[in-house]
């Protein structure tokens, strides 16, 4: 068989058939699309949540579940089911095992964005990705009490700069009718892009946050009771409880030690958790429903190829005649089968190209959106092992169903037993 007469043969009936098929490659395109955008975004997404927090060896919080006390002192989604005294955060900084601690104060919000409140050691000891640490774009670390930092993608969605000034918000939630107007925060510094919660957060010292709830013991303002921010810096802004804290061990053999004596501490119910651990538990719960999502685009793309069986099948049938000729001028049945198959296969291949082209201009239009929504950081980058795995497969698929059509078409051709045949 003369392999480039079939496939010059295989092209030109391919461009002749153009707009039939071009429906099909359509078809069979987007649905390479998905899977394989399915694959590369589960992939993204777990090396993002595995750079999220580095080098921090224990989250201690009041007692609950460790995915609960990860996802909002970390994540910052959800809320914490209670403090933690701030006399168990002095007497976990008089502990000689530990090396340093970061405290987290939770529970206000600017436009939507959560307010950290911390000190200066989340700048010193906070690390994400591979022992980063986060670095200041603009500006300086607060140093005052009325003074805030802002996470990058706070900064480029609400348009601040160095000085502004910003009014918190009472409460958590995206919207609030609760706000601290007497006590504006300044925009000291503001802090480069992460890919990581880090850009979504609003970072106020625990004085500040403090200052700003005098008169609020109630969860309201209170009139007459509230204070203007001179009278707040002459106030003690020690505060009473945080939310959680960062822990860093300094013999990371004494970690599950450390652990297990919080977690069975008499003095208060508290739960110290493995940041790693918690991690990959979050993620064995999200892959689960990842691995059904592409079992579901795997279907469609088995959809795909057998209405690419069925367009060539229609189309077979309309081909007696080309086929006849074919047969006439000397063509053999095994070049006769062999158009369909390469035919099928040529149709699977330029939709894998296409599905390559259009999932990679659609990350770099999700990548923004995912960022500033999520806090994800997904880029491009060079498929790896399994993406190209599931590319490479779509082709001998449409091989093995391009045998059902090939051998119909051998069948059929040998039947009409027309001219001599080509020496193969």
């Amino acid at each position: 068989m003369n392999i480039r007469l079939a496939v010059s043969l295989a092209i030109s009936s391919l461009w002749y058939r153009r707009k039939v098929l071009a429906l099909v490659t359509l078809t069979l395109t987007l649905s390479i699309t998905l899977l394989l955008g399915v694959q590369y975004l589960r992939t993204e997404v777990k090396q993002s949540f595995t750079n999220t927090i580095s080098g921090t060896d224990l989250i201690v919080g009041a007692r609950s579940g460790q995915l609960n006390l990860l996802l909002y002192t970390i994540f910052h989604i959800g809320d914490a089911t209670n403090n933690i005294r701030w006399s168990t955060y002095q007497n976990l900084q008089d502990d000689e095992r530990i090396d340093w601690l970061v405290p987290i104060s939770l529970g206000d919000s600017y436009r939507g964005h959560r307010v950290v409140g911390t000190n200066e050691q989340f700048p010193e000891h906070f690390r994400y990705g591979r022992d980063q640490k986060p670095e200041l774009a603009e500006g300086e670390w607060f140093g005052d009490v009325f003074e805030v930092v802002l996470g990058a993608e706070v900064a480029r969605s609400h348009n601040h700069q160095l000085g502004d000034d910003i009014i918190l918000s009472h409460g958590g939630g995206k919207t609030s009718f609760s706000n601290h107007k007497d006590t504006p925060f300044t925009v000291s510094g503001i802090l480069a892009p992460t890919g990581t919660p880090v850009d979504q957060a609003v970072y106020v010292s625990l004085e500040g946050l403090e200052a700003i709830h005098i008169g609020w013991e109630s969860g309201v303002a209170i009139p007459g009771r509230t204070v203007s921010p001179e009278q707040a810096r002459e106030r003690d802004l020690t505060p009473d409880a945080i939310t959680a804290a960062l822990v860093g061990i300094e013999r990371k053999v004494m970690t599950f030690q450390v652990q297990r004596q919080i977690n069975e501490s008499r003095e208060e119910p508290l739960s110290a958790i493995l940041p790693g651990v918690a991690l990959s538990e979050l993620w064995r719960i999200m892959g689960q429903f990842e691995n059904a999502l592409l079992g579901i685009t795997g279907f469609v793309v088995v959809t795909s190829l057998i209405g690419l069986i069925a367009v060539l099948l229609t189309l077979q049938m309309q081909r007696r005649q080309e086929i006849a000729i074919l047969r006439a001028t000397g063509a053999s049945p095994l070049l006769i089968a062999a158009l369909q198959v390469i035919e099928c296969v040529a149709l699977a291949v330029a939709a894998c190209v296409l599905a390559v082209i259009i999932g990679a201009a659609g990350i770099s239009g999700l990548s923004p959106w995912l960022l500033q929504t999520w806090g994800i950081q997904i880029g491009l980058r060079p498929l790896n092992g399994m993406e190209w795995l599931i590319i490479a497969s779509v082709p001998i698929a449409a091989f093995l169903v391009g045998l059902l059509p090939a051998l119909l078409a051998w069948r059929g051709s040998r039947r009409q037993g027309l001219g001599h045949v080509l020496p193969e």
